[in-house]
């Protein structure tokens, strides 16, 4: 139950990115559910095989690469799913970091709430 819960507040945080970014377009709630979970997805099983490989840039970097693999990664979603547009390199980095600001914190929220 809590993970459809996660979902659908995930899904609704991808829908408020178009308010702050001009550059992302949702269509729709069932298109933000899509993207949604093919970002989950590709977090879980992507993400971790790009952050390894790239590990020597990544430190070189910082841990700037980061940031740029997630944005990568948001705009690559946004290639896959009708109705969830991204139209650059730069908003798909800010759309990234605002949205796993947004899931971070339906997380928090959901383990406060379950705690009590």
């Amino acid at each position: 139950m809590r993970l459809i819960l996660r979902w659908i507040l995930s899904a609704a945080a991808l829908m408020l990115l178009p308010q702050l970014i001009d550059a992302i377009r949702v269509d729709s709630f069932y298109a933000a559910l899509a993207a949604a979970l093919f970002i989950g997805l590709v977090n879980a099983l992507i993400r971790p095989i790009l952050i390894v490989v790239t590990l020597p840039i990544n430190i070189l970097t910082l841990g700037l690469l980061t940031f740029a693999i997630n944005g990568l990664l948001f705009w690559f979603v946004a290639s896959f799913v009708k109705g969830f547009a991204v139209t650059g390199f730069w908003p798909a980095v800010f759309g990234a970091i605002l949205y796993s600001i947004a899931t971070w914190a339906i997380n928090v929220f959901l383990r406060d709430v379950a705690a009590k």
